[in-house]
């Protein structure tokens, strides 16, 4: 009895090039696109896979509604973490009538454009109230590298918030 190499892999390696090609373009980040290829992939072959012929169209077809439901989902994601900041004890500090809202939104495209890295030790500090030490064993970083993306971050709001916040002047 002889091996051969199953069906799905010599299909794939026929097709799984152009299916990520155009997953690329579906995507909204470019890391999302052989998450997409793969699940994709997975679904359509589960419903024809028996047969040995699997229309490419079928999964692009997948790979384009997938993209959609992602979009979608990361969208939610993000105004339900926007409702969380705006509720939190640090939203608290911007209490100013009329400037609560601008302040707020400044803040929030301000962490929006911090480096990842930044972003998520700052997210995880400020709002998932971890120590730093938790924070580097959640990470896998050193407690230095924790407290200097942590300082750079602050520094980096700091400098943005005001110049985003200032008064046009009244000459």
């Amino acid at each position: 009895m002889s091996y051969s190499e199953p069906i799905w892999k010599a299909w794939f390696a026929k097709h799984g090039g152009k299916l990520l090609l155009f997953a690329r373009q579906q995507a909204r980040y470019p890391d999302d696109a052989e998450d997409l290829v793969q699940e994709a992939f997975v679904r359509i072959w589960r419903l024809y896979g028996h047969t040995g012929e699997v229309s490419p169209s079928l999964v692009y077809r997948a790979i384009r509604r997938l993209a959609i439901d992602w979009a979608r989902s990361l969208d939610r994601r993000k105004i339900r973490e926007q409702k969380v900041f705006l509720e939190s004890p640090l939203s608290a500090s911007f209490e100013r009538n009329l400037e609560k809202n601008e302040r707020n939104q400044a803040l929030l495209r301000a962490v929006d454009k911090l480096p990842k890295e930044q972003g998520e030790v700052l997210t995880l500090k400020i709002w998932g109230e971890l120590t730093f030490d938790q924070i580097a064993q959640t990470l896998d970083i050193s407690l230095n590298t924790v407290a200097s993306r942590y300082r750079y971050a602050l520094q980096k709001l700091k400098d943005s918030v005001p110049t985003e916040m200032e008064a046009p002047s009244r000459d």
